[in-house]
């Protein structure tokens, strides 16, 4: 997607609708730094918001998209065009984060079991060596719940049986097994267990 036409696409809707970009930020209940955002090309609007914004510049989603208001004869090869490039994105950032998730994982351990050797090694009471010890439990604690739900978001789970690529509760993804970013998990499509292995796309 080409955001700074998007972004000067919506420049120009806002004018004609007659809005400035404080007017535009006060309707979506957000600030006018972030249509200056849009409006430059460094940021797309948020998804929760997009419908809104298409309605108050009376264009498509497609057309926002696409950075002009689509021809009729044009929309669905456009719109096929626009969700292929949404999905690659997705595939682009769940990468990212599927990365991010290691590092923070490695943190995690590392917080976890420094305070542990300092705190077997150096000499101090039992009650300082004890808080101590707690004290890489907490941010390890957090870390880890991170990593959990970055695994869960990113890209999808594809079950053994059926095929069904699917991205699962958080409370599924807690309760199972796994080796590494395999899980034991129950198939919502097929309602069969399996080894499911972790992929990016849904093709």
């Amino acid at each position: 997607m080409d955001q700074v036409k998007i972004g000067r696409f919506i420049a120009e809707r806002r004018k004609n609708a007659g809005l400035t970009q404080m007017q535009l930020a006060e309707k979506l209940g957000i600030t006018d730094r972030a249509v200056s955002k849009w409006e430059t090309g460094r940021a797309m609007p948020d998804s929760a918001i997009m419908l809104e914004l298409c309605a108050i510049l009376s264009i498509s989603v497609n057309d926002l998209l696409q950075g002009e208001v689509v021809s009729t004869e044009n929309y669905n090869k456009e719109l096929e065009k626009s969700l292929l490039e949404i999905m690659k994105e997705k595939e682009k950032s769940d990468r990212h984060l599927l990365v991010l998730e290691w590092v923070i994982g490695i943190f995690s351990i590392i917080i976890l079991f420094v305070p542990i050797m300092i705190g077997s090694l150096l000499p101090m009471q039992d009650w300082q060596r004890l808080a101590f010890v707690f004290s890489g439990f907490i941010p390890a604690f957090v870390g880890f719940f991170f990593t959990l739900r970055i695994e869960q978001v990113a890209g999808y789970y594809e079950c053994k049986h059926c095929g069904h690529k699917y991205v699962p509760t958080y409370k599924a993804m807690h309760k199972s097994m796994h080796m590494g970013r395999t899980r034991y998990m129950k198939c919502p499509y097929c309602g069969k267990k399996s080894w499911q292995k972790k992929v990016i796309s849904k093709e």
